[in-house]
């Protein structure tokens, strides 16, 4: 039986349909996040969940019983929030043994288990710091021990590591991975990057318009979007059409860039045309090996750090690249001849 199913969950805000039939469920221990882009309805559906919001219809049952009669301060959920929601009137420790207190643990219980919540989170010693002082990062660590102090059935956080600079976000992504995972903590994660929900959980549901869109694991959903949103969401914007052409046993996609070649047949689900998807880091300048090679004029260049990204002009398609760095390509107006292996081409059928 799953930790948490959410069934067929509805809600409208006059004339807005922020949510339309959304099911999904979360074992215990998962890590599941909510991806998608702004008002696709991820805080509303964790609204509903935490008991905030009234779904117009469906149900959210925990361990199998509907929680629509339980209100949200005896769900036993713990939410935070990007904006921390810290308490400025009082100190770390206070802040974190809030909930305790609340909860009215003894004062010797609550004071062995927000030392205990610091340490797992990096601020051992912090207790009598005023919140104000603290740096966006240790406010974030502040605010997380203080959801997870009264050991909540379920995590839900909400872009909890958006309003930080990127370095900062990618150090602290890391150490709330470790952190759930050696406390084997049932979460729900929202977020609008991808980045964070694949580093981040074992499965994502994607979600768009107030609908699920895919639903699986990120190497799943990765290596196999579901339909043209998913593949353009996660950065793959470089979808080229084709026919199918049967060839000694396998067979021979005709696209705009060319024929390219399938050591296999992959058979056509019902009508649906095949799609060929190039990931941005798939191509690179053409070494004279490679099965699948094509001419293309240089349109634009941005140099990225690590990356050069690149965008061309090809068989009348507009493609984007991110090559490495030490790559030297034609200056903007040029031709430039790429290289791919078909084995680095995703082909996809959506239906629809």
């Amino acid at each position: 039986m799953p930790a948490l199913s959410i069934q067929n969950i509805h809600k409208t805000f006059g004339t807005t349909r922020a949510l339309n039939g959304v099911s999904f469920e979360v074992r215990r221990g998962e890590i599941v996040a909510l991806l998608g882009p702004s008002g696709c309805g991820k805080s509303t559906l964790l609204n509903v969940i935490a008991g905030l919001e009234t779904p117009d219809a469906g149900d959210v049952l925990w361990q199998g019983r509907s929680l629509a009669a339980v209100p949200p301060h005896k769900r036993g959920f713990g939410l935070m929030f990007q904006d921390y929601a810290l308490f400025p009137h009082m100190n770390v420790f206070e802040n974190v043994a809030f909930g305790l207190r609340m909860g009215g643990l003894p004062p010797e219980e609550v004071r062995l288990r927000v030392g205990e919540l610091l340490e797992l989170v990096g601020l051992p010693g912090f207790e009598k710091r005023d919140v104000d002082t603290l740096s966006g990062g240790e406010q974030q660590r502040v605010a997380l021990a203080r959801s997870l102090a009264p050991r909540p059935r379920l995590l839900m956080l909400d872009e909890p590591l958006g309003a930080l600079d990127r370095a900062l976000r990618e150090r602290l992504l890391d150490e709330l991975h470790d952190i759930l995972r050696q406390l084997e903590q049932t979460a729900l994660y929202v977020t609008h990057d991808q980045e964070e929900a694949f580093a981040l959980a074992d499965r994502v549901v994607v979600m768009r318009q107030g609908e699920v869109e895919q639903t699986g694991t990120p190497q799943q959903i990765y290596r196999q979007p579901a339909s043209p949103f998913v593949a353009r969401f996660l950065g793959f914007g470089n979808l080229l059409g084709g026919r199918l052409k049967a060839r000694d046993g396998g067979a021979v996609l005709k696209t705009g860039l060319g024929d390219l070649p399938l050591n296999r047949d992959p058979g056509r689900p019902g009508s649906a045309p095949p799609v060929v998807i190039l990931r941005p880091d798939a191509v690179h300048p053409a070494r004279g090996g490679e099965s699948c090679q094509f001419e293309a004029v240089v349109r634009e260049k941005s140099f990225r750090g690590s990356t050069l990204r690149a965008w061309v002009e090809a068989g009348g398609l507009s493609l984007r690249f991110d090559f490495p760095a030490s790559v030297e390509l034609p200056p903007v107006g040029e031709r430039v001849r790429l290289g791919f292996e078909p084995s680095e081409a995703l082909l996809v059928f959506w239906q629809g």
